[in-house]
């Protein structure tokens, strides 16, 4: 039993090429927002009811939309809506990138990582193009392979996968490489706009700045020379190497 979320929403393209290829590896039940809940990370609701429906568009497959978060969708899933725990969970096929340090605001992510969190092998897929009518034939092929490595050899314990996929025709692309998260940050600046009933709003914007260009390791290197890449992320966020640091900190008062 495979179950397939997003967070571009129940009516995305990306959802639908995911799910095409996911019916070929088992039983597929789909569950995603009812619209898009980009940058929600691992939001969930609290203050509003859940309400969730079915979706007829997805016939044969069983699917829902819900009208909370991707991490929601998944914990809805796992607890109310699916007869058993899913085998294997896939977010996606997102709109657009989510490499480097966007892996903390992305809700494709985050799905896959609530899936880790709860036992599941988990895979999030993002294509380098936020057009509502991209192309994810490219993606889905390597969708394929990777959803068959899953399946065949699992996953480590505590472990999902964060995939990148160059928006370029198959015959373009270099293969797939094995990467660790790129440290880049958003150099983000709120832009100053007027409504036309003369109140102040400000509109997020921001530019990408890679802090490593040169280290080929990184899934930022891999796009950038057309490379799919896989990226193993885990939930713990524990920062080992400075444990024994803050263990030689003096916490008596003197």
């Amino acid at each position: 039993m495979i179950l397939i979320t997003n967070d571009d929403g129940i009516d995305a393209k990306g959802i639908k090429a995911l799910t095409e290829v996911g019916k070929e590896f088992g039983e597929v039940v789909v569950i995603a927002p009812t619209e898009a809940q980009s940058g929600m990370s691992h939001a969930i609701t609290v203050k509003t009811p859940i309400r969730v429906y079915r979706e007829p568009d997805f016939a044969p497959v069983t699917a829902y939309a819900c009208n909370g978060t991707p991490v929601d969708c998944v914990k809805m899933a796992i607890n109310r809506i699916l007869p058993r725990r899913p085998d294997l969970v896939l977010s996606g096929i997102n709109h657009g990138g989510n490499s480097s340090s966007s892996v903390l605001y992305s809700g494709t992510m985050a799905a896959a990582l609530e899936g880790c969190l709860n036992g599941i092998p988990s895979v999030g897929f993002s294509l380098l193009e936020f057009s509502s009518d991209a192309d994810f034939s490219t993606a889905q092929h390597f969708v394929r392979q990777i959803i068959h490595n899953v399946i065949q050899n699992g996953l480590p314990k505590g472990v999902c996968l964060n995939v990148n996929i160059p928006y370029l025709p198959l015959e373009k692309i270099a293969g797939i490489k094995i990467c660790r998260q790129n440290h880049g940050v958003w150099r983000e600046e709120f832009e100053h706009r007027t409504d036309p009933s003369g109140f102040d709003y400000y509109w997020l914007t921001g530019t990408f700045e890679d802090l490593e260009p040169h280290a080929e390791e990184t899934d930022e290197w891999a796009l950038r020379n057309n490379y799919v890449a896989i990226v193993p992320v885990q939930f713990d966020f524990t920062a080992y190497q400075a444990i024994p640091i803050l263990q030689k900190w003096n916490f008596n008062g003197q």
